[in-house]
């Protein structure tokens, strides 16, 4: 998980609902992006009262796909997931993306989206930013899965559909699928996530 000026109570929500998972052997790094706004003083509390499952680290601000490399880097497990800071997993998460492994080696899922309108619905085209496409055809971090060996043999890079852009390696020398499972709670209200002020962007350069 990587964190940038995430507010606390997001945060918790998000933790909580990894510690709150039916399949218990785990660890779930976080890696603080170099965050000022937020409240450190209490996600340091937090984490210090399960240390057992939590790693912590901070670093400087170098970007989400900086910062989930370097969580790769720390990770130990057989398995390696993702799950944006303001996002959260359903209990059944875990357990339910280690049933689709017996057959790929990295698998992307659709999500339980939360929205404000319909067009939250809906984001950038990788390929032509000026058309949208629902999120069900979308590839998205926070629903990545898969085994050690995709996330430490494919870096992911900086920019737009970073996501989007390890799948398509990964597609090249791994067994990948998409399952629709729905275990994956994505809220596209909040305003100042990525997809949200780009499609703000884009918006204001038509007019």
């Amino acid at each position: 998980m990587a964190v940038y000026n995430t507010e606390f109570h997001l945060t918790k929500r998000a933790i909580n609902s990894v510690l709150e998972q039916d399949f218990q052997d785990f660890e779930l790094i976080i890696i603080d992006d170099g965050s000022k706004e937020n409240d450190r003083k209490s996600l340091l509390e937090f984490v210090e009262k399960h240390e057992d499952k939590i790693t912590y680290i901070r670093h400087s601000n170098r970007g989400q796909a900086e910062s989930i490399n370097r969580g790769v880097l720390n990770s130990v497990g057989e398995y390696i997931t993702i799950l944006d800071s303001d996002d959260e997993y359903k209990a059944f998460h875990l357990s339910s993306c280690l049933l689709e492994m017996e057959d790929a080696d990295l698998i992307c899922s659709t999500t339980e989206t939360v929205v404000d309108s319909l067009e939250d619905y809906y984001v950038p085209d990788k390929n032509d930013l000026s058309r949208p496409i629902h999120l069900d055809d979308a590839v998205l971090f926070g629903t990545l899965f898969g085994h050690e060996k995709v996330f430490k043999s494919i870096h992911f890079e900086g920019g737009f559909a970073a996501d989007s852009a390890f799948y398509e390696r990964a597609k090249i020398q791994f067994r990948v699928k998409k399952v629709f499972q729905k275990s994956y709670i994505y809220y596209r209200n909040n305003p100042n996530s990525t997809c949200a002020v780009l499609k703000k962007e884009l918006a204001s350069n038509s007019m």
